[in-house]
């Protein structure tokens, strides 16, 4: 082992120590993180404890301290996961109007944008479920799994899912190739099979609600994690005996942190008021912590 110090003895103590520090501290906030991002706010000397390495001497106290500047580096979609976490029930069941309310005004303030249970008096028959994979959907006559990637880590991703052998429910993105545009090809990339069928009222108005779910934009929560993406209903689906309550794009899943293992988990998804078209789809990160 080289070492730069003429006290080789003493510089290994110090990286050892060093080393130990950051250790023990990433583990103190994976478990304390909820009640240290209040400290944080809170407490500027509780904070610079925490940060600085053990053989600095603690720099003077300043009179202001943004809280940008003291959630610099952390992952707000985690702080989302555990500002969520005490307004939804551990078990995967229909949100009571409380807590639906409660976890609304949370979504629609961390994004930056209005999301919703209700649009139009027309609401789904849940909005927390489990999610599981789906198939890639045919885009135009013609399309096949290998046009799906632009890349070969495109491919390497979301080349397995494969390719569903029907369309989704309103038929191909669009009517033919020359017509394929980015918005359709971004509206299968990101796509939610959603049972639409299932919603109050659907079968007694079946023409509006079929044109009031297609390509309606939605975002959708990993509850656990905070990960998010703002996604189209595509297809219709998955049927009430596969246990699941929706389906998402392999994009989709990958985006959510769920195109792993058994490719589902419990999400939240919600409506999303976008009259002007001005929130993109894909992956969506948390825009502001409060």
């Amino acid at each position: 082992m080289k070492f730069k110090s003429k006290k080789p003895h003493y510089e290994y103590l110090r990286q050892k120590w060093v080393g130990r520090h950051r250790a023990i501290q990433n583990k103190f906030w994976e478990k304390h993180g909820s009640s240290l991002k209040h400290l944080a706010l809170g407490s500027l000397g509780g904070l610079m404890l925490l940060s600085a390495p053990a053989h600095q001497e603690l720099p003077a106290p300043q009179l202001t301290f943004s809280r940008d500047d003291v959630l610099k580096g952390y992952d707000k979609n985690v702080l989302l996961a555990q500002s969520l976490s005490d307004k939804i029930p551990v078990e995967v069941r229909s949100l009571e109007p409380l807590e639906e309310r409660d976890v609304i005004d949370i979504l629609s303030r961390n994004f930056g944008f209005e999301v919703k249970a209700e649009m139009g008096g027309i609401r789904l028959n849940r909005n927390y479920g489990l999610i599981g994979g789906e198939q890639h959907l045919y885009r135009y006559p013609g399309d096949n799994l290998y046009a799906h990637a632009d890349s070969a880590s495109d491919w390497a991703k979301y080349g397995d899912a494969g390719i569903a052998p029907g369309l989704g429910a309103w038929g191909y993105f669009s009517a033919s190739q020359k017509e394929f545009g980015d918005i359709d090809k971004q509206r299968e990339r990101y796509y939610l099979a959603i049972q639409t069928f299932l919603t109050p009222g659907f079968a007694e108005n079946f023409a509006k609600y079929r044109d009031f779910f297609k390509f309606r934009k939605m975002l959708v929560v990993n509850p656990k994690t905070g990960q998010a993406v703002v996604a189209v209903i595509g297809d219709a689906g998955p049927a009430e005996w596969t246990g699941k309550h929706l389906g998402g794009s392999p994009e989709v899943m990958d985006a959510l942190g769920l195109a792993g293992g058994p490719r589902k988990g419990p999400v939240l998804y919600f409506f999303i008021d976008d009259p002007k078209n001005e929130v993109p789809l894909g992956p969506v990160n948390v825009r502001n912590q409060a």
